[in-house]
């Protein structure tokens, strides 16, 4: 631990901070999970609806510098391209 005032400071904001985007980042990856789920379920209605709030959970970390702008859409990407799929697949 440091001796100085300020860096004691910083210290306890890192480690707020850390804990705020683990938890962002965790927040994304659960919803992508469900997604994937309901996917790998072959529940295209249940996908469709969990869309707009997976790619906002997305957007949100990127917005807030968790993620690269070019990671975010290729998770999108990827997403939407996995429910165009099971859309196929379905029909």
């Amino acid at each position: 631990m440091a001796n100085i005032k300020s860096q004691k400071k910083r210290v306890l904001i890192t480690r707020e901070e850390n804990a705020r985007n683990t938890s962002k980042r965790s927040a994304v990856k659960t919803a992508i999970k469900k997604y994937e789920a309901a996917i790998a379920a072959g529940d295209v209605a249940k996908a469709e609806e969990l869309l707009p709030a997976t790619f906002a959970a997305i957007d949100a970390a990127k917005s807030d510098g968790l993620f690269h702008i070019n990671n975010a859409a290729r998770k999108k990407a990827r997403l939407s391209k996995a429910l165009d799929e099971a859309k196929k697949a379905q029909a």
